[in-house]
């Protein structure tokens, strides 16, 4: 996807090969010159153009001439001490703040990412929206999430859920195209089977996500989907945040287990963090309670491993902090 920065420059990170090819022609020089620039930004990951050695001089002075490569500043970085977490603050050029985390499995590193500054959604007890939302991440911002967070903590990164700051359906566009530059053969390659893509329900975008047939695991946070899983045989994901005293009862778990009947599908129980804004708040106990109702009326549901908890690395809570 072409996209321009303020200067009028273009985004060459959002770029997929054959646009960035297209490109380049444009500017007089072989087409064996947009391989080598792909390499260098998706394999290699440089920060500037200057670092592209095998290109002569005039054709990367040409390139910041042409072309903007957006950077992204680590602002803030915490470590858990428990389990290895890693988050991160990054301020965005235009010096708005978004953040990620690094949450490590068994099999490998998985990041969180954030899609937008700020969310429009207004759910109750998510610290991304109490400041309001202020604008849509570019692709090459999503993107950038991954290599400035593998550059910094020498990591490789296996997976990717994108349930960070912002809800992905609102900036769906982005959001396609970095799952098409991300899973590009010729860059990081990764299989979007091990991409998570989380939504509170924006129901028009999760039929034309079904459509483009990307291999994503889609994670519905339950606060439509059968046609989601008729198109493209991927189970679903239901993300359900519970909340002690508004959503833990076992008559909640029978009225989800109605909505759910036969449905191939498995359910996520997050128990809620706590913010200083809102009187919300779960705990594990609690949170396998509900997984046991759920299990007796045949659904399969697990709870969501905390990570970082010392470090508050649920997303929008360290943003939030850092911009009062």
């Amino acid at each position: 996807m072409v996209a321009f920065d303020d200067n009028g420059k273009i985004d060459i990170l959002g770029l997929l090969p054959d646009e960035l090819e297209s490109e380049i022609l444009k500017l007089g020089e072989k087409k064996f010159r947009a391989g080598q620039i792909f390499d260098w930004l998706h394999v290699k990951r440089v920060s500037s153009f200057d670092e592209m050695t095998n290109l002569s001089v005039q054709l990367r002075n040409l390139l910041n001439e042409k072309f903007c490569l957006k950077s992204l500043f680590v602002s803030k970085k915490l470590e858990s001490h428990t389990d290895n977490t890693v988050k991160y603050l990054y301020e965005l050029e235009d010096g708005n703040h978004v953040e990620s985390v690094i949450m490590e499995y068994n099999y490998g590193n998985t990041i969180c990412v954030s899609t937008q500054v700020g969310c429009k959604m207004g759910c109750r007890f998510c610290a991304s929206t109490i400041a309001g939302f202020k604008r849509d991440l570019t692709s090459s911002e999503i993107l950038g999430q991954i290599y400035a967070s593998e550059r910094d903590s020498g990591r490789k990164i296996s997976g990717v859920v994108l349930m960070g700051i912002g809800e992905p359906m609102d900036n769906f566009d982005n959001v396609v195209n970095f799952l098409e530059v991300l899973s590009c053969p010729k860059g990081f390659n990764m299989s979007l089977r091990h991409v998570s893509v989380s939504t509170c329900g924006i129901v028009p975008r999760i039929y034309e996500l079904a459509e483009k047939k990307l291999g994503i695991t889609l994670s519905i946070s339950l606060h439509a989907c059968r046609y989601y899983f008729k198109v493209t045989g991927r189970r679903i994901s239901f993300e359900y945040a519970l909340i002690d005293g508004h959503n833990d009862s076992m008559e909640d778990a029978r009225e989800l287990a109605e909505l759910l009947g036969g449905f191939v599908c498995h359910v996520n129980i997050i128990p809620v963090n706590k913010i200083k804004e809102r009187n919300y708040h779960s705990d594990r106990k609690s949170a396998n309670r509900f997984r046991g109702y759920l299990e007796k009326l045949g659904i399969n549901a697990t709870v969501r491993r905390t990570l970082g908890a010392d470090i508050d690395a649920a997303c929008g809570q360290l943003r939030r902090e850092y911009e009062i």
